[in-house]
């Protein structure tokens, strides 16, 4: 049986640690497949499912995330994702569950890293930090004027993070020197030695940074990578230059950034670029910040054509899906590749991660559900040797079932409604509402209806059975302020949800803000004073925000308002 394929937003496959593993380093970084289309990951960690008692919701960094002070030993951990939108209902994917190593003995000593060991010209003002130990869940800090000394601050227990900002005030023009001990329920670090590092005439402009990704130094960099340098806690936002030679900025010249990373987009392959980042606050610019380089990879592309000015990349483009479903009976399965490539291969996946290739075409008949990986390749000569670029997409053929609908999300979007029809089974479905004709679409979130009562309808596209499913809604929501200022004159100096008069009470279990490029800023409770429009402890500037709050039905309202100084 023939089969054109589609597509459908889902959970991703875990890489590491699998479900269900024991031993885990205390160090993991938590691994998934990246999801096409999901512009952000939160991730939660607690001792249950669905729990963030370990850790509270963070957005990671791309499809991974590591936990900067690492993961408490002999527990077990569910690990909770959720695909996170703003123009769409995010998507909370089941827990999965590790268990970590016991306590591997009492933690050896750690480095300070900010800053430097031997640090001159140092600002008085500025924090302490230090690297994640192995196996601590705490860190005694003691700051002195002479080595191992604690006349400053004797035994400070930072406790389990990674840097602080001294209680006292570091005196200008002397050298100070900084013991860091980790400690665990084993014992405490013996013999740590001291770092030191000499302070300046006090001033309010920041310190340099250092860059986290890519090194200085670094080859085989990405042609598509996240720039990521360490955030300096006094410091507005950042200047960054990135040339492709040493007094150069034909890359980025002066750009402007307020978070302490940014990606970039078609870097040249096999050439180096030099890159300076530069703190500044209101009092000015960072003084003195090292310029580093880095070199790019060569390989498959994507390649700058000089002539066009286009870029080209020589692996083959794919639109395959994750799954493809078919109903009893129906004879095998034959999927043809619409994929423009040189070559095809299709696998079937058999237990201990090895292979079996069923098919060198473009077509491939299967009769038996279960995992496949279908490549396309292109090929291209360099140096005189021939590089395969190939393209891999791992896919799942599964017996189409009747859909189950599991639950409908509605969120409030002014006068109306928006409801996000959640099925599950084995199969590829489509979603219709008001009729069981149709018209159906693979979208099954739908927008702009009036509350009221509401049919909706999922069916397999192979025919094997429809769903349905009937509600009613009646609740808007309003309330959440358009704008506000918080300047200090006691007006409108909080951003809170304001209670609709004239309506049924709405209770809000929580409310989330966001700055415009995704990072989580603040969570507020509905009772609290409010958001005062800081984020650790620094004044954010004029401009949009966002807000996702959830009530006692674990509704999403989602929006955006106005931060005016």
């Amino acid at each position: 049986m023939a089969v054109t394929w589609g597509s459908a937003q889902e959970c991703p496959d875990i890489v590491y640690p699998a479900n269900g593993t024991s031993g885990v380093p205390l160090n993991a970084t938590i691994d998934w497949e990246s999801v096409e289309g999901v512009p952000s990951y939160n991730i939660i960690l607690g001792t249950s499912p669905g729990a963030d008692d370990i850790l509270t919701s963070q957005f990671a960094s791309g499809s991974s995330y590591t936990p900067p002070m690492g993961l408490p030993a002999s527990t077990t951990i569910y690990v909770t994702i959720t695909l996170f939108f703003f123009d769409a209902p995010n998507i909370t994917c089941p827990s999965f569950v590790f268990t970590t190593e016991s306590l591997p003995g009492i933690p050896a000593c750690t480095q300070m890293t900010r800053p430097a060991d031997m640090s001159i010209d140092v600002n008085p003002n500025t924090n302490i930090a230090w690297s994640y130990q192995y196996g601590a869940t705490g860190y005694f800090v003691n700051l002195g004027t002479t080595p191992g000394g604690g006349d400053i601050l004797n035994n400070y227990d930072a406790e389990n993070s990674l840097s602080f900002n001294p209680p006292v005030d570091l005196s200008s023009e002397t050298t100070i020197y900084v013991t860091i001990i980790p400690y665990n329920d084993l014992g405490t670090a013996v013999g740590c030695a001291s770092q030191q590092f000499t302070t300046r005439t006090a001033s309010a402009i920041p310190d340099c940074t250092d860059v986290i990704y890519p090194l200085d130094g670094d080859t085989n960099v990405p042609l598509n990578p996240v720039i990521e340098w360490n955030a300096i806690p006094d410091a507005t936002g950042y200047i960054v230059n990135i040339g492709t030679t040493p007094s150069g900025s034909d890359i980025l010249n002066s750009s402007t950034f307020y978070t302490n990373s940014t990606p970039i987009f078609n870097f040249e392959p096999n050439k180096t670029f030099f890159m300076t980042i530069t703190p500044f606050n209101e009092a000015g610019q960072a003084e003195g910040c090292v310029q580093t380089s880095f070199t790019t990879l060569l390989g498959c592309g994507p390649y700058l054509d000089f002539e066009t000015g286009e870029y080209v990349v020589i692996n083959p483009e794919t639109d395959l899906p994750d799954y493809f479903s078919t109903c009893s009976n129906d004879g095998p399965l034959v999927i043809t590749a619409t994929d423009i490539a040189e070559g095809y291969r299709w696998y079937r996946l058999n237990q201990f991660n090895t292979e079996t290739l069923i098919s060198e075409t473009s077509e491939v008949s299967i009769t038996e559900n279960g995992l496949y990986r279908y490549e396309a390749y292109n090929t291209v000569d360099q140096f005189g040797n021939t590089i395969e670029c190939p393209t891999s997409k791992t896919f799942e053929v599964v017996a189409s079932e009747t859909p189950t609908i599991e639950d409908l999300r509605v969120q409030s979007t002014g006068s109306t409604i928006q409801v996000t029809v959640m099925a599950s089974g084995n199969g590829s479905y489509e979603y219709a509402t008001g009729n069981i004709d149709g018209p159906y679409s693979n979208n099954n979130v739908f927008s702009g209806l009036e509350p009221g009562t509401h049919t909706f309808y999922v069916r397999d596209i192979n025919g094997c059975g429809v769903a349905e499913r009937t509600f009613t809604q009646d609740l808007t929501v309003e309330g959440f302020p358009k704008f506000f200022t918080p300047n200090g004159d006691n007006v409108n100096d909080l951003w809170q949800f304001i209670q609709p008069k004239d309506s049924d009470p709405v209770e809000l279990q929580q409310i989330r803000i966001f700055d415009r490029y995704g990072k989580f800023l603040k969570q507020i409770s509905q009772n609290s004073l409010g958001w005062d429009g800081t984020f650790q402890g620094k004044l954010l500037p004029s401009g949009d925000y966002w807000f996702v709050a959830t009530d006692d039905s674990n509704r999403e309202i989602k929006g955006h308002f106005t931060l005016k100084r």
